[in-house]
């Protein structure tokens, strides 16, 4: 694949839409996991490794409604806005109501917290931390990441977001000098990723043409009914990934909580490598099981043991340079925390194992066993978490963690083989 596109002129490549596409979406996940870099040595310097692990327990559990501020329509959504770009009328229709849908859900979860802290005192650490957090729901809500994919003009919102980052990280540097400030962390990125959606949506409206309308609840109610499988598919696999800090919340003190957290947001953006290769490669596989399906299995080896390569090499650095990240990171020796990172450094190579069967699902349409397969894996975490932890703290949530990755790949493989033998015998024979 990559051979092919060496030879195409350059000036056609970057004018390919899907490209493009690519691109803007790898910048966009590039300066989040940057500005998260570049905050992380900030933040423990001026709120304490203590109060940096009730921050992050905070966002874990913001990120985890924002699930369900999404529901699924950062997936279905792109489709509709890619049918209906020539039609302004549609267009403007179904922005009213996503955005009205999305609006609701954000205010339904931010009653959630408000109840939970307030009326049944959850959260007793970082109730109010987590009060300012809410902010950053109506961000999510408020994101048009959706709509401009659809439309295919991802560069403006690309440079959107990171000058919103580098306000929040701006904010940090001028406003964030003690412990006791801790609260407004995540409400500088909600307040800051809010103001910038709002200057997109008067864009979108003002230059692009797309006007407001009254939402329409039965085109809302039968959308979310659509999505609520890709909802229960993303809260399952975000919970699989994500849910060990909120898990190892419940049987640790907040500074154990801060050496945790330093160690898994490296881990977390090293994850995220299998995951752009399964979006870069999808296209091309599902257009090859349709037309030649021995080309198919040879493309997706050919991949996936380059990947699995790659993989270990990510691995094995990640392992022997843990004491250096740390250090650089916290700017201190954080003993814990290298323990931390460097059981968590097989993560990425582990997630690797499982692009093959997930390719495999996708391009045969077997959306159903990615379902079945992500709440198999979300149990077997939750489960496998809550006992290790309790026995292990710390160390407990990341063996936890690596033991989810290999069995989320034998529970898809197990799928795999009793629905679609043929898949498994075409690629792993």
């Amino acid at each position: 694949m990559f051979e092919k596109l060496l030879l195409l002129p350059i000036g056609n490549i970057i004018r390919n839409k899907s490209i493009q596409n690519f691109l803007f979406l790898a910048i966009i996940q590039s300066s989040n996991v940057l500005i998260s870099i570049i905050s992380m040595p900030l933040l423990i310097q001026s709120i304490g490794v203590d109060q940096f692990g009730l921050v992050n327990l905070s966002l874990a559990v913001i990120i985890l409604l924002n699930i369900l501020v999404g529901f699924g329509y950062n997936l279905s959504a792109p489709r509709e806005v890619a049918i209906n770009q020539g039609d302004k009328t549609a267009l403007s229709h179904l922005v009213s109501n996503v955005f009205s849908a999305k609006i609701l859900l954000a205010t339904i979860a931010t009653l959630i917290i408000l109840i939970s802290v307030f009326g049944l005192n959850l959260f007793k650490e970082y109730q109010m931390i987590l009060v300012f957090s809410s902010l950053m729901l109506f961000s999510e809500a408020t994101l048009p990441l959706w709509f401009f994919q659809g439309m295919e003009k991802m560069k403006l919102i690309s440079i959107a977001n990171i000058f919103s980052k580098l306000l929040f990280l701006m904010g940090i540097v001028l406003f964030i000098h003690n412990p006791g400030q801790s609260r407004w962390v995540n409400f500088m990125m909600g307040f800051f990723g809010l103001s910038i959606n709002i200057l997109l949506l008067f864009y979108i409206h003002t230059f692009m043409g797309i006007r407001v309308y009254r939402p329409e609840f039965s085109a809302i109610r039968k959308s979310l009914k659509d999505n609520i499988l890709l909802f229960f598919s993303n809260l399952a696999s975000h919970i699989s990934i994500n849910g060990g800090l909120i898990i190892l919340s419940f049987f640790s003190v907040a500074e154990t909580l801060g050496m945790y957290s330093l160690a898994e947001r490296v881990v977390m953006v090293l994850r995220m490598f299998p995951a752009l290769i399964i979006q870069a490669i999808y296209p091309n596989a599902a257009k090859l099981y349709k037309s030649d399906e021995a080309g198919f299995y040879k493309f997706l080896r050919s991949v996936y043991f380059r990947v699995l390569a790659f993989g270990a090499f990510l691995a094995g650095a990640t392992y022997l340079t843990a004491p250096w990240t740390i250090q650089v990171l916290s700017r201190s020796e954080l003993i814990e925390s290298v323990t931390y990172l460097q059981l968590l450094a097989l993560v990425p190579f582990l997630a690797c194992l499982n692009i093959a069967n997930v390719i495999m699902m996708l391009v045969a349409d077997l959306k159903n066993l990615l379902f079945k397969a992500s709440w198999m894996m979300c149990l077997y975490m939750i489960v496998a978490a809550t006992i290790l932890t309790s026995m292990m703290g710390g160390v407990g949530v990341c063996i936890a963690i690596i033991s989810t990755e290999v069995i989320v790949f034998l529970i898809c493989m197990v799928l795999l083989y009793q629905n679609n033998r043929k898949l498994i015998h075409g690629f792993y024979t």
